[in-house]
């Protein structure tokens, strides 16, 4: 049975879904129907055939592909997909951090997972995501907080990309600034699907946002935004110093 070829880790709120949408419209590429299996995070408790079941219509000339962003994240995602699939070309993408954490924040409201008001739920993460990462390193199969409260944590990139660099080699991560994918996807894609061997194909000079928000970041109290971006500043360093990328 096929297995995926390629892995889109996230991050989430990043750019992920247009991702999937592209990529579903290439003809050497497989993708489930339904986005985020969720096999290497929440249901990693099931058979490989569970897994697999998803690939199951795939041509036998198409690369197959998971599409998960709570992967990146996931305290555990990066050992069980080296375990499985240690030879699967892996792909991130990575929004400005402030702006990643305040979407991440809107889009729990609006799916009714937040019932506190914005800078009260910034100031309670600490406390909802303690004991989070030792809970599902120790067995569980999920954690509520962690997956759906988690604003400024899942912006704290470096710590989440050190464990697949510590797993994976450096040619089989491509990390991109999903801005770039956005604005300039003449220039990002073509080396996408070189990552992914994947023959060339036609991209449009905008590619269409998909499972975008209202907006409502824009709302935000500039105090607010001043003081996440204080908190993220050792994530805007490292990734400067580490990837040369850079958000104004």
């Amino acid at each position: 049975m096929p297995l995926p070829n390629f892995l889109c880790l996230g991050a989430q709120k990043a750019g992920t879904s247009t991702l999937q949408h592209w990529l579903s419209l290439h003809p050497q590429v497989f993708l489930p129907p339904g986005k985020e299996v969720h096999y290497f995070s929440l249901h990693y408790d099931r058979d490989r055939s569970w897994y697999e079941d998803h690939y199951a219509s795939a041509g036998a000339q198409q690369a197959c592909g998971d599409i998960t962003p709570y992967y990146l994240f996931h305290p555990l995602a990066a050992e069980r997909i080296e375990t499985l699939l240690p030879r699967a070309r892996l792909i991130v993408l990575l929004r400005d951090p402030v702006e990643r954490a305040l979407s991440g924040l809107f889009h729990s409201i609006r799916l009714g997972l937040e019932s506190l008001p914005p800078d009260q739920a910034l100031a309670a993460e600490e406390e909802r995501l303690a004991g989070a990462e030792q809970q599902l390193t120790s067995g569980a199969a999920t954690h509520h907080s962690h997956q759906v409260h988690s604003y400024l944590a899942r912006s704290r990139y470096e710590q989440q990309l050190e464990r697949y660099e510590a797993r994976f080699p450096a040619e089989q991560l491509l990390i991109l600034r999903s801005e770039d994918l956005f604005t300039e996807p003449e220039r990002i894609c073509p080396p996408l699907l070189e990552f992914l061997n994947l023959a060339p194909a036609k991209i449009p000079k905008r590619l269409p946002v998909h499972n975008a928000g209202l907006g409502l970041a824009g709302s935000v109290d500039p105090a607010l935004r001043g003081w996440l971006r204080t908190a993220l500043e050792p994530t805007y360093a490292a990734m400067e110093q580490r990837y040369q990328l850079r958000w104004s």
